[in-house]
């Protein structure tokens, strides 16, 4: 079975050497280098031999990335060997970078695992030798590279903050316009709410730049097993006092009661306030609702905003989530979010984004991301 690319120019024989010397590391056993399509299959690219047999490349992707919990994305690279004849797979992923050490200080990785990372390690530098690391990037290198753009701090910071100036709006125009005959329980305890989200807005803020400044080269962040619900949940809390000074309103349905997700939940939040300030930028003068929904299809989250307001050109389309493209004003809009939206969405949780709209009838964006196994607690 032969599994070599018919690429042009591309150093096989220095990526087979690599795969040859893992192998003879580890006790002569055949390792393999595949890569996942765009149905979520790992495709043998080449071997450390010749046509080696099928039972050698076949990776079982069900008892290895996913037993992980590990979202599957669609182009990144892995390297890997059964352990024992008819038994498990033990993969790395190829990158250009290496993980960061252990939490504990202590390794746990066996001696196989750390060959294979080695190997993946040295695959991912010849790649970026020959064309650049970015476009071999593994998923939580690619976030990390995105999120030390200044153009993209700057969005990112700027939303957060906007979130706390909408509250602290709010509870200021409370406080010039009522009378101190109405400076109740009730009121004050409005206030109190308005106050707790202009600091969690500031927080939000004070946490973006945090990540980006204390992570180390190659860490993935806060990735781990999250609840979405609560996160939806939050964000559309957070958001709803902009949606007023907007003149709008925010609302959401769910048929989740609780789905966990792998990744950075804080990723998730950020997706979701852009696309939200999208819908609420497109429903400018209108009185309408912008409705975010999640439910879960077959295997499939979906998470949706939709609105009710001017809609996207069937020009404009093709061009919405390239870096830097934007139909508003100048000072109104970076071109930015939606971007953003993009490379989390499919980089980090391994899903896609759907958009349906019409002009003068609004626009829908939906997320679908994979659901990874989940545990019983």
């Amino acid at each position: 079975m032969s599994v070599e690319r018919a690429e042009v120019g591309v150093p096989l024989a220095h990526e087979r050497e690599v795969l040859r010397q893992a192998g003879i590391a580890l006790d002569g056993r055949i390792v393999t280098l595949w890569e996942i399509s765009p149905t979520a299959a790992a495709v043998p690219v080449l071997s450390g031999i010749p046509d080696p047999l099928a039972s050698d490349v076949d990776l079982d992707l069900e008892t290895t990335l996913r037993r992980w919990g590990a979202p599957i994305v669609q182009k990144t690279r892995w390297v890997g060997c059964r352990l024992l004849e008819g038994g498990l797979w033990i993969v790395a992923p190829v990158r250009s970078r290496p993980a960061a050490p252990p939490p504990s200080g202590v390794e746990r990785r066996s001696r196989e695992r750390l060959v294979l990372e080695l190997a993946g390690l040295s695959l991912g530098a010849i790649a970026a030798a020959e064309d650049g690391a970015r476009r071999r990037l593994a998923p939580a290198e690619a976030l990390w590279e995105l999120a030390r753009q200044p153009s993209v701090i700057a969005h990112e910071v700027g939303n957060p903050l906007a979130v706390a100036l909408g509250n602290l709006d709010l509870g200021l125009d409370a406080i010039r316009s009522a009378h101190p005959t109405e400076l109740t329980g009730t009121f004050r305890a409005a206030l109190l709410a308005d106050l707790a989200n202009v600091a969690e807005g500031i927080e939000q803020a004070a946490e973006y730049l945090r990540s980006i400044q204390d992570r180390p080269f190659g860490a993935a962040g806060r990735m781990a097993r999250f609840d979405v619900t609560p996160v939806i949940r939050s964000c559309v809390t957070l958001e709803r006092p902009l949606a007023r000074k907007h003149g709008g309103a925010l609302s959401w349905q769910t048929s989740v009661d609780s789905l966990y997700l792998y990744g950075d939940s804080g990723a998730l939040y950020q997706v979701l306030t852009n696309l939200i300030r999208n819908a609420l930028d497109a429903s400018q003068g209108q009185r309408s609702a912008v409705l975010i929904s999640l439910d879960r299809i077959g295997e499939d989250l979906h998470l949706a905003v939709r609105d009710t307001g001017q809609g996207i050109t069937a020009e404009h389309l093709p061009r919405i989530f390239d870096r830097g493209f934007t139909t508003k004003p100048p000072g109104k809009g970076s071109g930015i979010g939606l971007a953003v939206v993009k490379e989390i969405t499919e980089a980090m949780f391994g899903g896609t984004v759907r958009v349906d709209s019409r002009v003068g009838e609004g626009t829908t964006f939906t997320l679908i991301l994979p659901i990874p196994p989940q545990r019983n607690r």
